[in-house]
C-alpha cells in the first residue's frame, strides 16, 4: 500500500524467470499502475490488512512454490533463491528470513523488543527455536492453502508459523540483511502500530492447537 518510491528497487531485484505478484491493498499514490508498468502481475485487495494482502497474493499465485516479501525495500528479493533452495531440496517445509539490520535505524528498538518477545512465545507454544518472525518466507503453495490461515491483519505471519508447527512442518530460518525501509511503516513504525500487531498476534496464541492434518516429509 503506497509503496511507489520502493517499487522500482524491489521489482528490479526479482530473480530472472520468477513471477512477481504485487498486491495493491488500497494504494492512492499510483503504486498499482507503476507495478504493472514494471512487469508485475497486480492483484487488487480492497480489504485492508497485512494478512488480507498476503492471502490475496497466495490465491493469485500459480506456481507450486510461493515466496513472500515486503515491498518497502527493506528486504532484497534477490535473496529469495537462497531461501527457496532448502524447500526445493526437501530439507525444509517453511523457510524464514531472519532479519539482520544493516544500520541502527533499520529496525526500531520497540519493534525489536516486540519481535524478541514473540520469538519467546513461539518457542513456548510450538517448540520452534526461532529468532525472528521474518516477513521474507518460502513454502509450497498447496501446503500453505491447506493450513487454512484465517487471520487477515497482523497476525497472519504468526498464524502461518504456529499452524505449520502444529502440522509437523520443518521450519528453518537463515540470516538476511534488513535495510531501512523506504517511506513510513504502516505497522512497526510507531508504538501504536506495534501494539496493534501484538494484539492481533495474541489472538493467534489464544487459538487451541490444531491437530495435524498432514505431516510434510
Amino acid at each position: 500500500m503506497n509503496e511507489v518510491a520502493a517499487l522500482p528497487w524491489v521489482l528490479e531485484r526479482i530473480p530472472a524467470d520468477w513471477r512477481a505478484v504485487v498486491v495493491d491493498n488500497g494504494s492512492t499514490d499510483g503504486s498499482a499502475e507503476l507495478a504493472a508498468s514494471l512487469g508485475a502481475y497486480v492483484v487488487g485487495e480492497p480489504v485492508r490488512g497485512f494478512g488480507a494482502a498476503c492471502a490475496a497474493g497466495l490465491r493469485a499465485a500459480a506456481a507450486p512454490m510461493v515466496c513472500f516479501c515486503d515491498c518497502d525495500a527493506s528486504l532484497d528479493p534477490g535473496l529469495l533463491p537462497s531461501l527457496a533452495q532448502p524447500v526445493l531440496d526437501g530439507e525444509a517445509d517453511l523457510m524464514l528470513g531472519r532479519r539482520r539490520p544493516t544500520t541502527r535505524g533499520a529496525w526500531p528498538m520497540h519493534a525489536r523488543l516486540a519481535n524478541r518477545e514473540l520469538a519467546r512465545l513461539i518457542r513456548r507454544r510450538t517448540g520452534l527455536r526461532l529468532h525472528d518472525l521474518g516477513p521474507m518466507r518460502v513454502a509450497r503453495r498447496e501446503a500453505l492453502l491447506e493450513l487454512d490461515l484465517t487471520d487477515r491483519r497482523s497476525g497472519y505471519p504468526l498464524q502461518m508459523v504456529v499452524r505449520a508447527a502444529d502440522a509437523g512442518w520443518r521450519v528453518r530460518e537463515i540470516d538476511v540483511p534488513y535495510y531501512p525501509r523506504t517511506g513510513p511503516s504502516k505497522i512497526t513504525g510507531t508504538w501504536r502500530g506495534t501494539w496493534h500487531a501484538v494484539r492481533d498476534m495474541r489472538a493467534v496464541f489464544s487459538e487451541p492447537p490444531r491437530r495435524p492434518a498432514r505431516v510434510l516429509r
